[in-house]
């Protein structure tokens, strides 16, 4: 491989993990079949547990066509791509004076296209399941504790 233009610009975390995919890394136990070195392996397993594993080409590119129309430096931008805000408390650390630049309303905007355009990360949409299933488990709890309670006198 020839380099055509070193230290280019940042990398999102789906580019890495993209060329670490076709480097040969993946979940295989033994990890004695690809040319990954042990550094990369652990940087594919963090990425892997990312936002980065769902994201595509495609998500990425129509998500940098309608953020354009927002003041973002690219750190900023290249920020949100890797992180994934999901709420509007997360863009604050983020965006650099986000109070002043931008009011509540575009500071909404931007969470509501990062949600649309972007994929949830793998734990956020374990974590919805997670809790619907306490949820259930928590009214079933409920509900049998009033039908087996043989002291309720009401």
């Amino acid at each position: 491989m020839k380099i055509l233009e070193a230290n280019a610009g940042a990398l999102t975390n789906f580019e890495v993990l993209d060329f670490l995919r076709a480097k040969g890394a993946s979940k295989d136990p033994t990890r004695v079949i690809a040319k990954v070195e042990q550094s990369e392996y652990k940087v594919y397993d963090y990425l892997v547990d990312t936002a980065a594993s769902d994201q595509t080409r495609e998500s990425i590119n129509e998500f940098l066509t309608s953020i354009k129309r927002h003041d973002l430096a690219k750190a900023e931008v290249l920020n949100i791509l890797n992180t994934r805000p999901a709420a509007e408390v997360e863009l604050f650390p983020i965006i650099e004076s986000c109070e002043g630049r931008f009011p509540d309303e575009e500071v909404t905007e931007i969470v509501e296209l990062v949600t649309r355009t972007l994929p949830p990360p793998p734990s956020m949409k374990q974590e919805e399941i997670t809790k619907g299933d306490e949820e259930t488990a928590t009214l079933k709890n409920e509900n049998d504790e009033v039908i087996q309670d043989p002291m309720d006198t009401r």
